[in-house]
């Protein structure tokens, strides 16, 4: 990595690859990086779901159905599209670690 030497009143820093200091900062940065993209599915999941729920009442109400209707519509379909995005999440990462074991045990 370095190929010319430090100052003498520098000390010498050599990350190689094996080295502990460098292992560690990338489990950090995997453990954070893994947390916001769980963050943002979450994110996504929500806005899926409030979306999808205000077509169905734009369009029940631009239709002129009875506004018990397309309420209730409109929340059947926003419970579904979050609860199946959940699921979907959960699978995910289901198969995620199953693939991460796999890969550590052979």
């Amino acid at each position: 990595m370095l190929t010319r030497k430090p100052y003498p009143d520098q000390l010498a820093l050599e990350l190689a690859p094996d080295d502990e200091l460098e292992a560690v900062i990338e489990a950090r940065v995997a453990e954070r990086a893994e947390a916001n993209a769980m963050r943002w599915r979450f994110r996504l999941i929500v806005i899926e779901s409030v979306m999808m729920a205000s077509l169905i009442l734009a369009a029940g109400f631009m239709l002129e159905l009875p506004a018990e209707d397309v309420l209730r519509g409109a929340g059947i379909v926003g419970a579904g599209c979050f609860l199946t995005g959940l699921m979907l999440i959960g699978l995910t990462g289901a198969a995620s670690r199953l693939l991460a074991w796999s890969r550590r045990r052979t």
